[in-house]
Formats: C-alpha cells, sequence, structure tokens
C-alpha cells in the first residue's frame, strides 16, 4: 500500500483525497508525509471507534503504523524518481494505484481490523444508513477540500485516482480473499499431512 501511494506522489500528477491532505500537512506544518498519514488515522480512528463502541483491531493499528513508516521510507529510494514525459508520469499514476489496490486486497483478507478510513467509512454506513458510495463520496469531497485549502497537490491524477481506486479495489479485493484463503487451506493441509506423518513414523 505504501509503495502503491508513494508512486503515485512520485507521479507529480495529483494525488487521491487523503494523500492530499496528508501533503498539504505537510506543507504547513512540516514533520513528514508519513507521520502525517499515522497522525490522521489515529484521530479517524478514534472517530470511528467513539462511533462504534468497539475497540479497533490489532490490524488497524498495524495498517496505520507500518503503511506511515513505509510511505517515508519509500519516499528516500533514491532510483524512484518523478518521469520526464506526461506518459511516463500516467503510467507510474496507474502502476501505484493498481499497488495500492493490491496491498488493499491483502491486509483486508487477513480478517484482523480494516484501517482507520475503512473503520470510519463502515461506522458511518451503520451510523446513518447511507449508502457506501454516498458516505466514501462525502467523505473524500470533505478531505479534498481541506487538503486542498493546506496546498495539497489536486490535479489530474487525483480525478484518476478516485474514479478507478474503487474500481480497481473491488476487483482486488476479492482476488486476494480467494487467493489467501486457498493459501490457508494448503499450508493446513500440509500441516496435517506432516503431524499424520510423524504418528506413523513414531508408530513404525
Amino acid at each position: 500500500m505504501a509503495l502503491g501511494i508513494v508512486l503515485t506522489i512520485k507521479a507529480n500528477l495529483g494525488v487521491s483525497a487523503w494523500d492530499v491532505l496528508h501533503i498539504g500537512l505537510y506543507y504547513q506544518f512540516g514533520l513528514t508525509i508519513g507521520t502525517w498519514s499515522i497522525i490522521t488515522g489515529l484521530f479517524v480512528l478514534s472517530v470511528a471507534s467513539l462511533l462504534t463502541k468497539k475497540r479497533p483491531k490489532l490490524g488497524a493499528f498495524v495498517n496505520m503504523v507500518s503503511v506511515g513508516i513505509f510511505i517515508d521510507l519509500y519516499l528516500m529510494v533514491p532510483f524512484l524518481k518523478t518521469p520526464v514525459s506526461i506518459f511516463g508520469k500516467l503510467i507510474m499514476l496507474l502502476i501505484g494505484i493498481i499497488i495500492l489496490c493490491y496491498g488493499m486486497g491483502l491486509y483486508i483478507s487477513a480478517k484482523r481490523g480494516t484501517g482507520p478510513r475503512d473503520s470510519l467509512m463502515i461506522a458511518l454506513v451503520n451510523k446513518t444508513g447511507k449508502s457506501i458510495t454516498f458516505i466514501r463520496g462525502t467523505i473524500e469531497v470533505i478531505v479534498l477540500f481541506f487538503g486542498w485549502l493546506l496546498g495539497g497537490p489536486v490535479f489530474i491524477g487525483t480525478i484518476i485516482a478516485t474514479a478507478t481506486i474503487g474500481y480497481v479495489a473491488g476487483f482486488m479485493i476479492p482476488y486476494c480473499d480467494k487467493w489467501i484463503a486457498g493459501l490457508m487451506l494448503k499450508l493446513s493441509s500440509n500441516n496435517r499431512n506432516f503431524h499424520d506423518t510423524s504418528f506413523l513414523e513414531r508408530k513404525l
């Protein structure tokens, strides 16, 4: 997920709503983009927890902290540079979106808690009875507005990311869920066969 986010940033064509906010906060108050990702994540997770009256699962904290840390680490990688041509920038943006959505699919498939932004979305859907599309769209418009006021990068890439992330994630999440379930079944089967073999060896 962090690598995908950094590729969309490095493409320099505009980023998704939440990253517009994180970069805007970085421009205005310093720290790092990854640090602001963690800080806003902690705030959002707290709001979601208050709305649901439930403690967040461990996976939500792991997601929040690790993505923030790895954003900053990937931003320091010297060969991840902004392409010169518009075509190159567009390719980098699209690759970033695909990698980001693949990461989303993997962490959600683990079923150990959703990240802060997804937790807030689910909490508001349950609280208001509104559709996921409406809640997600409303949140992103509000976040994008404040990020833009703070000077975050809003450009054609922002529109592309907003239009495609939901669609690509809708493909990646079921794919990863099926793949992880198959992998767990295979590992479970191998483990059972190992114990059965060990039992037979002891008997012999």
